[in-house]
């Protein structure tokens, strides 16, 4: 009979999650070049466009979590995921910040809403992720979103760099980077708390890694179609 693998201590569980960070896409070489002012103005409007399709399924995603989800507590905390793309009432919300930035690096609101940038491996790489947020048990739905783990760090650096690499940016056009460093941290310590709850066996650990792992590819591919679609 063969012996079945030890689980993972929460403490082990959560460091395997982490030492995933090697896999996300601040270290893309397109991420790379745009962070250390190697991008055209151009090719940053291309990036903010694409990443637009991103920014408009974020609530969608979120939206069939909470549809799949039979938990009233984690619907409670989940909404606010929504509430914070779309806004609410005098909150302009996510969404919002990200058509400014359209606007702040000379994109209209037109061409935004109207997706006509948006690149087909793009988009196929966030059907994919909307896609498995409703196909999959919203707990295993959740843990793919784990990767904000790494996010406040990708948006420090945009904060940090582009206003000395990009000057002609307006620098109100940065406000959704500044947002999301506070609202990522939120958005973490509750999600790892639910796939630290939900997957206790060995198996359904290694499961969550095999997500997390999945949602970084999704990540890293809408970077690849960008290179190829937007460098030279």
């Amino acid at each position: 009979m063969t012996k079945q693998a030890a689980v993972w201590t929460p403490s082990q569980f959560e460091a395997k999650l982490r030492s995933l960070e090697q896999y996300y896409h601040i270290y893309h070489p397109f991420n790379i070049k745009l962070n250390k002012g190697e991008c055209s103005p151009a090719q940053i409007r291309g990036w903010v466009a694409n990443r637009f399709y991103y920014q408009i399924n974020i609530p969608l995603k979120d939206a069939a979590i909470m549809a799949n989800c039979s938990d009233r507590e984690t619907r409670r905390r989940w909404v606010l995921r929504i509430l914070d793309h779309d806004g609410w009432e005098d909150n302009p919300g996510g969404i919002e910040a990200w058509a400014n930035l359209g606007e702040a690096v000379g994109l209209t609101r037109d061409e935004l809403w109207s997706l006509e940038h948006v690149l087909p491996g793009v988009r196929f790489a966030v059907d994919a992720y909307v896609n498995f947020a409703r196909r999959a048990p919203w707990h295993e739905a959740v843990c793919s979103s784990l990767t904000e783990m790494f996010a406040p760090k990708i948006h420090q650096d945009r904060l940090a760099n582009w206003p000395q690499h990009y000057p002609w940016i307006q620098a109100e056009g940065l406000h959704y980077f500044r947002s999301r460093v506070p609202l990522a941290k939120r958005d973490v310590e509750h999600g790892l708390a639910v796939t630290l709850e939900h997957f206790t066996t060995r198996a359904e650990q290694e499961r969550a890694v095999e997500i997390l792992r999945f949602k970084l590819d999704v990540l890293w591919s809408m970077m690849d179609a960008m290179e190829k679609g937007l460098m030279p």
